[in-house]
């Protein structure tokens, strides 16, 4: 199965993007993954929170194919422990999903069309994070939810 991350606007912090490619190289033992950067928007002057969202919205679809399993990083999704997001993913794999797409919108979060394209939504927390620093924590769970399929010592129950 093939996993791919969608995210808007470049990851600018380097002490997160350190962390990223950590567990990118990690993670490439397990799974094809890769990360698609939405450019940040640009000459919006006073576009709305909605319009904003919009045109995210377009360019996000463009990298969807119609075989995607899409599945959105929203706070209004469903939270998973590590082990039960390992399941989540399992399930995936033996449903025969080729590409599970994962999406982590804008600021303003995600448009309508966008909403409409995904089959599910998962919440990583009921707080609200910095959304660079989502890339990283979801990251690491996935890594994470890998190594508990195969029974590895870096999840400790």
């Amino acid at each position: 199965m093939n996993i791919k991350l969608i995210v808007v606007s470049k990851t600018d912090i380097p002490y997160i993007q350190e962390g990223i490619d950590e567990y990118i190289s990690r993670l490439k033992h397990y799974t094809d993954f890769e990360i698609i950067t939405i450019p940040a928007l640009k000459n919006l002057g006073k576009a709305s929170p909605e319009e904003i969202k919009e045109k995210e919205g377009q360019l996000i679809l463009k990298q969807i194919e119609r075989a995607d399993m899409v599945v959105l990083l929203d706070e209004h999704g469903k939270e998973y422990t590590s082990v039960s997001f390992s399941e989540y993913i399992q399930k995936q794999m033996n449903a025969g999903v080729r590409t599970l797409t994962f999406i982590i919108g804008g600021a303003f979060g995600f448009s309508p069309a966008v909403y409409a394209a995904a089959q599910h939504k998962i919440s990583l927390s009921q707080m609200t994070f910095n959304h660079q620093m989502v890339r990283l924590f979801f990251i690491e769970q996935l890594y994470r939810a890998h190594t508990i399929l195969r029974h590895e010592k870096y999840h400790n129950p």
